[in-house]
């Protein structure tokens, strides 16, 4: 059985502040992934330094939704681990990679839905607009 895509209540995490199932969802997202980095598209590569990983992009271990999960190369999870602020207002337009992530993260503290991805594929503009810099 899969664990969940969901927040974790602190009595599931680990001493590490991991969620106790962390290695099985970590593997389920790469396996979503298809094993290739959502931002540069680069397959995991060991030998070339493209090891896959999965950032939480709110950073709270705890939050393991799937607009929290990213599958990033080590290269490019750096990247984003130092400039990605979740929750400051943005200025100009997403990323196309970023987008369903970012419009999730809106839909969840804005509105207050924990949207499956397909809804927030359909929702993408007005989500989107929530997260907009006034």
């Amino acid at each position: 059985m899969k664990p969940e895509l969901r927040f974790y209540l602190p009595d599931e995490l680990g001493a590490d502040g991991y969620p106790l199932p962390w290695p099985e969802l970590s593997f389920q997202i790469r396996e979503t992934a298809e094993w290739t980095c959502a931002r540069c598209r680069h397959p995991h590569d060991v030998e070339s330094g493209h090891v896959l990983t999965v950032h939480h992009l709110d950073g709270d271990k705890a939050n393991c939704c799937w607009w929290n999960l990213p599958a990033l190369c080590q290269r490019c999870h750096l990247h984003v681990q130092g400039t990605v602020r979740m929750d400051q207002g943005w200025m100009f337009e997403h990323s196309e990679w970023f987008k369903p992530y970012a419009a999730a993260f809106y839909a969840w503290s804005k509105l207050g839905e924990n949207l499956p991805p397909q809804s927030v594929v359909a929702r993408l503009e007005e989500l989107l607009a929530l997260g907009r810099a006034a």
